[in-house]
């Protein structure tokens, strides 16, 4: 049974937004021996040195995705390279609670938020945040949940995926590919989703593989909100946020969440259109537990004829996506940093049109960087994942 939690938008006082100095650091409530966060900054995609097809002017707005770490999957065996007292409930949660404060954006797509009842919901509804939220089916006591400054934005419509809707289809046909030619390093390496080998207990406790009832009921989910602008634009922007399945040796059934999350993207998309007579932008963010190479990072920008997917994945994809990160810089070479994996897994599409384009993105840490020497999570990092982030502008053309 999904639960599902729905802060009420509630009227505050404006906040304002602000930029963040690089390498800017926010003490936290540890001891102040500690290392403080470490929080990036949004750079242009001028100031980068990168040509950008942008318009200067329009409506702005700013979006975060962070896997911050289930605290349920947080144990020092499994993360002994990193210093026990950081992994500590009471030190992490306010080290993750000042890094999304100070991050100061407009939308925050979290992704394993085990304490939301708790805490975060009370406490981002402090800084101005109103939020909805879904958990994970079965057992799993985290979820996805997207964070909004209730002065920027109006949640008007929104909708739940979850992924085990997905046994229902295999009654209607085959939903996953026959083709198991997995990436060989991605398995031969620690996987990627494992928390540095935390699941690996896996296939013996998943019941029979080959019976893609079973195989496709992974309890995970996703969740998709209309959010109407506030004053002046009323534009409507849809935002997606979801945490893929992580094994990489079933990479068959990530493609398939990748495929279902689309679909029900198109059609949440033709909902919001016709009822708000609109055409909505389109941004979705999240953990997808696949690198630049994997089928579902080339199947979901496939779509988008200026990116030539290596794979062929390519069927009828029912929504262009373009990579903020891969449209502008580059994938950076990391966003999960351990010592038995290190590798992008986080994105942020939207559906590139002439009215929305990213103008900024958030910088992430080189691989030599100090503040990530023997992995995460560390005293400047409460994650094992790092906050990724785009500045948006709609063109004022399409402004009413």
């Amino acid at each position: 049974m999904l639960r599902r939690t729905t802060i009420p938008v509630l009227p505050r006082l404006p906040i304002p937004f602000f930029s963040l100095t690089s390498g800017r650091s926010v003490p936290t409530k540890m001891s102040s021996t500690q290392s403080p966060i470490k929080l990036p900054r949004f750079v242009s995609v001028q100031e980068s040195g990168i040509s950008s097809l942008s318009k200067p002017d329009g409506i702005r707005f700013s979006l975060v995705s962070y896997n911050i770490l289930a605290q349920a999957y947080v144990k020092s065996s499994l993360f002994p390279h990193s210093p026990s007292s950081c992994l500590k409930w009471k030190a992490r949660s306010q080290a993750i609670l000042s890094v999304l404060k100070n991050l100061g954006v407009d939308f925050l797509c979290l992704q394993e938020v085990d304490e939301y009842e708790s805490f975060y919901k009370g406490n981002m509804e402090s800084s101005g945040y109103s939020s909805t939220y879904i958990q994970r089916s079965g057992q799993k006591r985290d979820g996805c949940g997207i964070f909004y400054k209730h002065n920027m934005a109006e949640l008007v419509l929104e909708d739940i995926i979850d992924y085990n809707d997905l046994v229902n289809s295999t009654q209607e046909g085959n939903v996953l590919d026959d083709d198991k030619q997995y990436d060989k390093d991605a398995i031969a390496s620690k996987d990627p989703g494992s928390k540095n080998g935390s699941k690996s207990k896996s296939t013996q406790d998943r019941g029979d593989p080959n019976d893609p009832r079973v195989r496709l009921k992974r309890d995970c989910v996703g969740l998709i909100a209309a959010f109407k602008l506030k004053n002046p634009s009323q534009n409507v922007v849809i935002v997606a946020n979801t945490h893929i399945y992580w094994d990489p040796e079933w990479a068959d059934v990530k493609l398939a969440q990748a495929k279902y999350l689309l679909s029900r993207l198109a059609r949440f998309k033709k909902l919001v259109s016709d009822k708000f007579e609109c055409t909505p932008s389109l941004i979705v963010a999240g953990d997808f537990n696949s690198t630049p190479g994997d089928k579902v990072y080339q199947y979901l920008i496939s779509g988008n004829s200026s990116s030539a997917p290596t794979l062929d994945v390519v069927e009828d994809l029912p929504i262009p996506l373009c990579s903020v990160y891969g449209s502008t810089r580059g994938e950076p070479p990391f966003t999960n940093y351990t010592p038995g994996f290190t590798g992008t897994l986080d994105y942020i599409f939207f559906s590139p049109s002439d009215n929305i384009q990213p103008v900024s993105f958030l910088e992430l840490p080189e691989p030599e960087s100090s503040d990530i020497v023997g992995g995460l999570p560390n005293f400047n990092h409460p994650s094992d994942h790092l906050p990724i982030g785009a500045e948006f502008v709609i063109s004022r053309e399409y402004i009413p």
